[in-house]
């Protein structure tokens, strides 16, 4: 795979207006999440009607509560391993929220500001695909060249930066699996 110009170029292009410019041009670290609209619902155009501003609140009782969100993520991995850009790795996509992460040993705040955010589709229990790990795999590679200050060390999950509001991935995503997907593993 290959980013050209903070787009990975075999992913579907999708804009999302949920995003703007990163403050300082940062890129050092990955974060990765989970997402399925509606819960527990796998396919359908609801996770880009989200990132886009478009999801309808009469959809499903769920999305009446969530429709008024301007949230996105860097890229989504579907079940099947089609990757959806919704923001340039370039620019600061809205998906980390509160969170907080020790960074060689200082507490830094503001994550969307430096990080990638990567949701997979899928939830905390259902177990992820071998296509989606191997996208994220060929996925985080690509960002580990163009940006060079992602490291292995440097991939961490929302659970951990908010583990107070959030439990995504969850125990279902494998990384061990991960790790052996990866070719520096």
């Amino acid at each position: 795979m290959r980013i050209d110009n903070g787009w990975l170029q075999v992913a579907r292009q999708v804009p999302s207006p949920n995003q703007d410019l990163r403050p300082e041009g940062e890129v050092s670290a990955l974060v990765l999440h989970s997402i399925s609209l509606p819960p527990g619902e796998f396919g359908g155009e609801s996770i880009e009607q989200l990132f886009t501003n478009r999801l309808d609140p009469q959809g499903h009782p769920y999305f009446a509560a969530i429709a008024h969100l301007r949230v996105s993520a860097h890229l989504l991995i579907r079940r099947d391993g089609e990757c959806v850009q919704f923001v340039s790795f370039d620019h600061r996509a809205w998906h980390a929220g509160r969170s907080c992460w020790i960074d060689r040993g200082r507490a830094r705040r503001a994550l969307n500001d430096f990080t990638v955010g990567i949701e997979l589709e899928g939830n905390e229990v259902t177990a992820y695909r071998d296509a989606q790990y191997r996208a994220l795999a060929s996925v985080a590679e690509a960002l580990m060249e163009s940006y060079p200050a992602i490291t292995p060390c440097r991939i961490t999950s929302h659970a951990r930066i908010a583990p107070l509001r959030k439990t995504d991935p969850g125990p279902a995503f494998d990384w061990a699996y991960l790790r052996h997907c990866l070719r520096w593993a």
